[in-house]
């Protein structure tokens, strides 16, 4: 029998792998890895050869696990609605959709907001994962949280979305809580959580010091507070934790402060899930704060039990995530987010030199600037690009093989599979030598233009000894090496 895309996603795993025997030659032979793995294909797990990636087990053509490259671009109202008005306008998911299959992107973050009000704007954030029935009014106006009783409206839309996603082979960052807004040091947007006492019946205040700001909710000082927020975390799982396509982040941008909070709460996910059919990979973000004083470090990252992580600039021995990225040294997934390296920030020069050192990276996009951004949106339209175009060479080699290695090209930009593959990219484009010592082969090659996107195939090079190169073009420019008898 044959199956669309679309009627693949729908069928049971194990029927899935049957079609999947059956028709792997002639897949392979016959298209492209990019509409091969149009639907997410079993939970993700961390590569177990090359750590640096994920895997879904699906399987290359030699037999090994295939890695899966994550990039993507993600914005604040793609779960709850954000705006104006009350009801705000409601988000068009679809379209949101759309525009990342447009660039090629395959992952995103779905973004919680805790308050019900949201930046100076008092932007109104609707819905909450609680029923407001009150009895009595909270201090926006509206019912009162009941923080035992569950709001199905927001599971279900949740649910909706993740497997939306699913079905455009999309895989999403579930995020369970949200910290930035509480740190602002601003009084009034502690009132606006569902834990300050005047929002709830259940007489639950997240500010422990009462100092006006209820950071405290995302600390392990109140047992009562941790365990209304595992019943939302478990009743997440019972939500979306059937899909294929997810991945849990604890937090975005709580402080040092949460260290053991977001601990625990990435081994509560993991031991929930080992009682459940699917475990996927748990996600902890750079703890930032406005005083240094208070932000988190990327050693508390790497030291986590996440399987991914998202670290702040910051690096070592001359490295930093936002200018030259560190090669990825398989301690962990890492995926670099433009949250948390400069804000409303980005640029392809960003995205290829993370891609060329083993990373994933993501982009915090201002979208249609409804919420925050100035400017055109297509201001962005380079960045949005240039992560697609990451991902399509990366479906064009045998990534779990592919390692970066900072001294095989003149640049320091890289990614290889020695004697196989070779990804390099020049930010300043000019002359590029590339040692091919270790290969054999006749390699193709080509170029990509990073401004417009144009792949020129330029004939091709013997190994065996260092090669030396130049675009014939201006610009950032990536050059890829490809043996002539290897697969693509």
């Amino acid at each position: 029998m044959k199956y669309s895309f679309a009627q693949f996603g729908t069928l049971p795993k194990s029927a899935r792998q049957k079609v999947l025997r059956r028709s792997a030659l002639v897949a392979l032979c016959l298209a492209p890895l990019s509409a091969l793995h149009a639907q997410a294909l079993g939970p993700l797990r961390v590569h177990p050869t090359n750590p640096r990636y994920f895997t879904d087990g699906t399987k290359n053509a030699d037999g090994t696990l295939r890695a899966v490259y994550l990039t993507g671009a993600h914005t604040w109202a793609n779960l709850v609605d954000i705006g104006k008005g009350d009801p705000p306008p409601a988000f068009d998911y679809e379209a949101y959709l759309d525009f990342l299959e447009r660039h090629h992107h395959n992952f995103f973050r779905l973004w919680r907001e805790e308050a019900v009000l949201f930046l100076d704007e008092r932007f109104v954030v609707t819905p909450h994962p609680w029923q407001r029935n009150g009895p009595g009014d909270a201090l926006d106006g509206r019912p009162k949280f009941d923080l035992t009783k569950f709001n199905d409206s927001y599971f279900e839309r949740l649910r909706s979305r993740v497997q939306a996603a699913g079905k455009r082979g999309i895989y999403v960052s579930v995020m369970l809580f949200e910290g930035w807004v509480l740190q602002q040091k601003k009084e009034e947007w502690w009132r606006d959580h569902p834990f300050h006492p005047d929002n709830n019946i259940n007489a639950i205040n997240g500010d422990a010091n009462g100092d006006g700001r209820g950071i405290e909710v995302h600390t392990l000082e109140q047992p009562a507070v941790t365990k209304v927020q595992e019943a939302y975390v478990r009743r997440v799982l019972d939500a979306v934790g059937d899909f294929d396509n997810v991945l849990w982040e604890i937090a975005n941008e709580t402080g040092i402060y949460s260290t053991e909070w977001q601990y625990h709460f990435i081994r509560f996910i993991k031991a929930e899930e080992a009682k459940r059919p699917k475990q996927h990979p748990v996600g902890m973000t750079f703890q930032y704060n406005p005083s240094t004083k208070l932000r988190g470090t990327n050693h508390i990252l790497f030291d986590s039990p996440a399987d991914w992580i998202s670290p702040n600039k910051l690096a070592a021995d001359g490295y930093d995530y936002k200018f030259n990225p560190p090669p990825a040294d398989g301690r962990k997934v890492i995926v670099p987010d433009t949250d948390h390296l400069g804000g409303i920030w980005g640029n392809s020069t960003w995205v290829w030199k993370s891609f060329t050192r083993g990373l994933n990276p993501i982009f915090m996009d201002p979208y249609d600037n409804q919420i925050i951004g100035e400017g055109s949106p297509s201001t962005w339209d380079a960045v949005r690009a240039s992560l697609g175009h990451t991902r399509r060479l990366a479906e064009r080699v045998n990534l779990a093989a592919m390692l970066p290695d900072v001294k095989r090209a003149s640049t320091g930009y890289c990614l290889a599979e020695p004697g196989v593959s070779c990804i390099v990219f020049a930010p300043g484009g000019g002359d590029i030598e590339v040692d091919l010592t270790d290969s054999k082969a006749t390699s193709d090659v080509e170029w990509l233009e990073v401004a417009t996107g144009k792949i020129t195939k330029t004939g091709a090079v013997a190994g065996g000894a260092k090669q030396k190169f130049r675009a014939a073009f201006q610009g950032a420019a990536v050059l890829f090496l490809h043996a002539q008898d290897a697969a693509r």
